[in-house]
This record gives C-alpha cells, structure tokens and sequence, in this order.
C-alpha cells in the first residue's frame, strides 16, 4: 500500500534541514511521483538503458538507490544471468525498505543492497552507473570526485545516467520552468504550505546545477559522449557514454 505524503501539510515550528528518515521513506513513492514530473518515464527509460549497455560478466551500480525503483526497472530488461546489480543508499530507513521491495520480486539478476556512502563504495568491472537525482544531494566539492571515480570503474563502452533537479543561467527560463513545476505539484494535490515548507528543507541540502555545469564536469571526467536524454520543466537527465579503446 503506498502511503500519502502529507508530511508537511501543518505548520513546523522548526524546520531544520532535509534527511531521508523512516517519515521520508514511508511516504517516498507517493512523494516523488507528485513532486518529480516524469519521474516515472525515467524509470523505465532507465530499465530500457539497462538492457542495452548491461555486458554478461560485469557490474551494475543504482548509486542513492532509495527504494530501489531504477534497480527493479533494470533487473526486468537485463537478459544477462551473470550480471550483478549493486545498489547503494546511506539512509537506513530506505535500504530496510528497499530490501523488502526487491525480495518481493522474482529475477535472475542476482541483486546487492548496501548500506554504505556513495562516495567511498567501490565502482569497478561497470557496465552502467545510475544517479537517479543524487548527485545534488553531495556537496559540490565532492561532485567531480564522485564522477571520476565512477568514469575509472565503468568499463570502455559503458555509460553513467545523471537524473538531476536543473538550474538555469537564463533567469527568465528558470522562472518559468521553476513556476511550472509549482503548477505541477499544485495540480498534484500540494497545498502551497506543503511546497514552501519542503523547499525551505531542501534548500540547504539539494544544491543544483545547470546542465552546462553537468556536461562540463562529465567532460573533465573523461566522458567522450554526454547529452540529456530526457527532460520535463526543470528536472532531467542526462547520459554519458565511456569511449570505447581507442575511440
């Protein structure tokens, strides 16, 4: 049964920052899917990815992984049986919940779920990477660390997926996609305490970047191939592509 996020839908006295807490957790799918336009074409879209950039004998890494929606979504598409999933999230309340969910469905991929930092977790023999709106969850300062770390474990020929919440240098763009994404969780059902208040808690804790920003990092990672792949109002993402040997 998926819960109904009305966490907050009355006034707190003190907000304090944003944490992926069992209150969170409980509520996270009925959340993000309010929150998060397109959220569920980019599961499946990643589940899609999967099955094309997956190789027998190698690794796949769901980074921040939550409840473990982008790691289902691939376990259905790869056809591999000597693939392994490793997904990966700090927040206890989540892996708990994820466990759960991925023991309720059958598959051949063989699937680990860690509770441990993103930022330390080793990344080696990847044939894909996915960061389903993570990344802007790390200090920025961390940011480039994390994508060269995971451009050296990826294999030649395997790609990262990048799901982020975007800023914009054109203030006008930005105001409007910003506003729409407003009208999108109004229609949802977010009363406009609920929006202000969650965005107050997230404000210190989800810093974004512009797509420019994202491409450049990639680049400096030693990514060969980046571009987005999918986008609605101010969330998207993109993917990069390792250069195979040679190229």
């Amino acid at each position: 049964m998926t819960h109904r996020d009305d966490l907050f839908s009355a006034p707190i006295a003190s907000l304090g920052d944003w944490t992926f807490d069992d209150r969170v957790a409980e509520v996270f799918p009925d959340m993000i899917q309010r929150s998060v336009p397109g959220y569920s074409n980019i599961i499946s879209m990643i589940g899609m990815l999967a099955g094309r950039f997956a190789r027998p004998g190698t690794q796949i890494y769901d980074l921040g992984c939550a409840l473990g929606a982008a790691t289902l979504a691939m376990r259905r598409t790869i056809s591999h049986g000597d693939c392994r999933i490793i997904a990966v999230d700090n927040s206890p309340a989540m892996i708990d919940r994820c466990r759960r969910h991925i023991s309720a469905f059958r598959a051949t991929t063989p699937t680990e779920i860690i509770e441990s930092d993103i930022r330390t977790v080793p990344i080696e023999n990847a044939s894909l990477v996915v960061l389903n709106f993570t990344l802007q969850f790390l200090e920025p300062a961390q940011r480039q660390i994390l994508l060269n770390r995971i451009y050296a474990g990826l294999n030649p020929g395997g790609a990262v997926v990048l799901s982020e919440k975007f800023s914009f240098q054109d203030q006008r763009i930005g105001g409007l996609l910003f506003d729409m994404h407003h009208d999108f969780k109004r229609a949802n059902g977010y009363s406009e305490l609920e929006i202000s208040q969650k965005r107050s808690m997230l404000e210190n804790v989800m810093l974004t970047d512009t797509v420019e920003v994202h491409k450049q990092r990639l680049a400096e990672a030693g990514f060969g191939h980046a571009e987005v792949w999918f986008q609605c109002f101010n969330f998207g993402s993109l993917i990069a592509i390792k250069p195979e040997s040679g190229q």
